[in-house]
């Protein structure tokens, strides 16, 4: 196996155009685990952690931009603020010892249904930003995913960045677990708020092929917030209506059986989760100034 450490961007494009299955190395919590049980063997890893422009975060108008390799714990500590609810998924990430490595471009590039960041990303309707020798592009979250650990990103390219636009509302962020954190979700859930549009986003985990949004239970809590007057008045939440975009989360899942949960238990804990986060979100929203 050829090991290749670019000394910056350009080169890592260049390596990454030269040998399109190399395989791209930041923190390797992922990589490493498949390399060591021997399920993956690639012809070349490609060694990014020398790219520092890769590891920091930075605005740009009304967006954040996240590197690539930067560290869940940075996300924790310097953006909790900013952004909350990939914060509380953040913390459900492994040990600190792992979060001090993984990183949301690692996340991204595996792809799997369960990885804990996607339902944030999709709430907050994140852009991905991938570049190769031909060119940098721009892909919506909604596009990203394609399949059980499969994305959009073509052979020849590598993930620079994500880019979350600036809250307007609060998000909210739960998982079903064994436990609170080094476990792989049985489901999970994103919720975000964006007042500002007068819309809800949502992120479904672990409970389909791919990470998936719950459309009908957008389009329905918006439609019942803005015919209430609800974003105005802030007032306080009809249960029934928290507990039919529970039902309607649910029912947008495609889950399976497998060691960890069954399809139907997956279902019932969204119904939970979405109602919960929902509730937790609207109270937020309620007594923000």
């Amino acid at each position: 196996m050829e090991f290749l450490r670019p000394a910056s961007w350009p080169e890592a494009l260049a390596a990454k155009a030269e040998q399109p299955s190399a395989a791209p190395l930041a923190g390797g919590t992922d990589l490493m685990v498949e390399l060591n049980f021997d399920r993956r063997r690639p012809e070349a890893l490609l060694d990014l952690n020398s790219i520092g422009e890769l590891a920091g975060w930075a605005t740009d108008g009304d967006q954040l931009v996240l590197g690539a390799t930067l560290p869940y714990a940075r996300v924790i500590v310097e953006l909790g603020d900013r952004l909350p609810g990939l914060a509380m998924a953040a913390r459900t990430i492994g040990s600190p010892q792992i979060r001090n490595r993984a990183s949301i471009g690692g996340n991204l590039g595996s792809a799997s249904p369960a990885g804990d960041c996607h339902p944030v990303l999709l709430a907050l309707n994140a852009t991905v930003e991938v570049a190769s020798a031909r060119g940098s592009r721009l892909i919506g979250v909604d596009e990203f995913y394609l399949g059980p650990k499969r994305s959009a990103l073509a052979p020849d390219e590598l993930i620079r960045a994500v880019r979350i636009p600036a809250g307007t509302g609060p998000c909210q962020f739960a998982k079903v677990g064994t436990r609170n954190a080094m476990v792989i979700a049985v489901c999970s859930f994103a919720i975000a708020l964006h007042p500002a549009a007068g819309s809800v986003r949502t992120g479904i985990g672990s409970a389909a092929p791919t990470p998936v949004r719950a459309a009908d239970a957008e389009s329905f809590l918006a439609g019942e917030l803005a015919s209430g007057g609800q974003w105005e008045s802030r007032g306080e939440l009809d249960p029934t209506v928290a507990a039919r975009f529970g039902e309607l989360v649910a029912r947008a899942a495609a889950p399976i059986d497998d060691v960890r949960g069954t399809a139907r238990y997956r279902r019932h804990a969204l119904a939970v989760l979405a109602r919960r986060t929902l509730t937790w979100a609207w109270q937020e929203y309620r007594t923000c100034a």
